[in-house]
């Protein structure tokens, strides 16, 4: 029992992920079923919303399938980081809820953008500098910082 509790806490959030890609599917595949009835009804305004509603599971697909092509390629660039010892530690102040202080954030994340224009084709400093921007509380340059990590690993700027 010991070790299934362990394995569970090891993989919550891939656990996690995969409950609301499943819950996602079954959302997107009763959408898909739905357009089919409305564009076999006889009503030609049932039909423009069966085609119309057909884009919904589309445009969910796409998404569903970017953001776990994503989530696969950051986790791939954490594991070869954390093989070469270049995460950033996860050393920062915390409030008693466990949320990291703002103010500790804001000045260790001065390191990691001086380390990423001093090395701007360099992937690794490009995810330090998302690990930084998302302490610091900023998740959309966090997640653009991450997407240039992944960019440039993936366009051979694999040397550091």
């Amino acid at each position: 029992m010991a070790t299934v509790l362990t394995a569970f806490k090891a993989n919550r959030t891939k656990i996690w992920v995969g409950a609301v890609t499943l819950l996602l599917v079954f959302y997107l595949v009763v959408s898909f079923q739905r357009a089919v009835l409305l564009m076999t009804d006889a009503n030609p305004v049932a039909k423009a919303l069966g085609v119309a509603y057909l884009l919904l599971p589309v445009i969910g697909a796409w998404a569903l399938m970017r953001e776990l092509l994503f989530g696969a390629r950051t986790e791939r660039l954490a594991k070869i980081l954390e093989a070469e010892g270049g995460l950033p530690e996860d050393n920062l102040p915390r409030t008693p809820a466990g949320r990291i202080i703002r103010e500790a954030a804001d000045r260790e994340f001065e390191k990691y953008r001086v380390e990423t224009e001093a090395a701007p084709e360099d992937w690794r400093s490009w995810f330090r500098l998302s690990c930084a921007y998302d302490a610091a509380g900023d998740r959309k340059r966090a997640r653009a910082s991450m997407r240039d990590a992944v960019r440039l690993y993936r366009t051979g700027s694999r040397q550091g």
